[in-house]
């Protein structure tokens, strides 16, 4: 009989995404095939608290059947014979702390395969300043923005507004840096709303991003794969409200997610390409799933931003865009844990000495 593959799913953290992190991974382990996987949960606490899986597994709805024996709080640690020790560890920690390479770097101490992007490509697709910049090195179009430190904040704030709504006129998007499913985003459409939306960005990070608002559609891609990624059919978001915010996303079931995006068949290969060379821009593997503009005026194909972390719950658009181009929603796990396995292989074979 072949030995299952022991997955530690790590979820929750101290982002500001700690809810939206319970919901993906329940909704991965419900999906997971247990003829082929033995699951560890392994949460972490809004304090930044690291539970054992007898704790873990309490914050999951009941009825999801798991390992929930243990009273150690790291079964990641590199413990020769361990009986503890996770084949793979699938993060589902959305935003800081979890996204962003923090906990990719202590899974690489660790030594033990992980889902998902790397240290650099976390870091680099969490900051939206950063990976803006890599678009453009690759020649991707992207919409135009400027990155703001907190610290300019204190006595240049008039002035700043003012330069702002100059070099871009009105609305703008203001944002984190630094954080995922909208959260401190806000759509400024005059000086007052500016000033607000900059204050709620710089409460959730020390650098935020001011961006020209785009008119048009927004499309998502599904990107699979380390080396050589394929994208999935695109999809289309008709938000509830005036933008994709966080209420849109998780708390309403009024926005409209159109799956496969209704785009000539040109469009579609152009959203696909751009999506991969975003997701190989950002140095990303895994996977990734990668927003668009369809600039109503120009009709041109902007690149938003990288998501490495994309939401796994029952409605998000990740799993779906792949459910529609063909592979289903326990198959693309076992590609995830398959690819986070192959990448582990791949870099055990590297030299650290002399």
């Amino acid at each position: 009989m072949k030995k299952k593959i022991r997955v530690g799913i790590l979820f929750g953290g101290r982002s500001g995404e700690h809810e939206v992190s319970l919901r993906s991974a329940a909704s991965i382990i419900a999906a997971m095939d247990r003829s082929k996987y033995d699951l560890l949960p392994l949460a972490i606490s809004k304090s930044g608290r690291w539970l054992p899986p007898s704790e873990s597994a309490r914050l999951l709805p009941s009825g999801l059947s798991m390992d929930r024996s243990g009273s150690r709080a790291l079964m990641i640690l590199p413990v020769p014979g361990s009986a503890d020790r996770v084949d793979v560890v699938f993060p589902v920690l959305h935003g800081t702390f979890g996204e962003d390479g923090t906990v990719q770097g202590l899974l690489e101490l660790a030594g033990v395969a992980y889902v998902g992007a790397g240290v650099l490509g976390s870091a680099a697709s969490m900051d939206k300043d950063v990976m803006k910049r890599l678009f453009r090195e690759r020649g991707l179009p992207t919409p135009d923005h400027v990155a703001v430190l907190r610290s300019r904040l204190a006595n240049r704030r008039r002035d700043l507004v003012e330069s702002l709504v100059k070099q871009f006129g009105l609305p703008l998007f203001v944002k984190p840096a630094n954080l995922g499913s909208s959260v401190g985003i806000s759509k400024a459409h005059n000086r007052a709303e500016l000033s607000r939306a900059i204050d709620l960005a710089a409460a959730f990070d020390r650098k935020i991003v001011v961006e020209r608002a785009i008119v048009g559609r927004e499309l998502e891609c599904s990107v699979l794969g380390n080396d050589q990624p394929q994208a999935s059919l695109p999809g289309e978001v008709i938000p509830s409200r005036e933008f994709y915010d966080y209420r849109s996303k998780y708390l309403d079931e009024t926005s409209r997610l159109i799956i496969p995006a209704r785009l000539k068949l040109a469009l579609t290969r152009r959203v696909q390409h751009l999506a991969r060379e975003a997701f190989l821009a950002c140095e990303c593997c895994g996977m990734a799933r990668v927003d668009f503009f369809l600039e109503e005026k120009s009709g041109r194909v902007l690149v938003n931003e990288v998501n490495t972390i994309p939401g796994f719950t029952s409605i998000s658009m990740y799993p779906k865009l792949w459910e529609a181009s063909g592979l289903s929603y326990p198959h693309l796990i076992d590609r995830l844990i398959q690819l986070a396995l192959e990448r582990h292989a791949e870099k055990v074979r590297t030299r650290y000495s002399i």
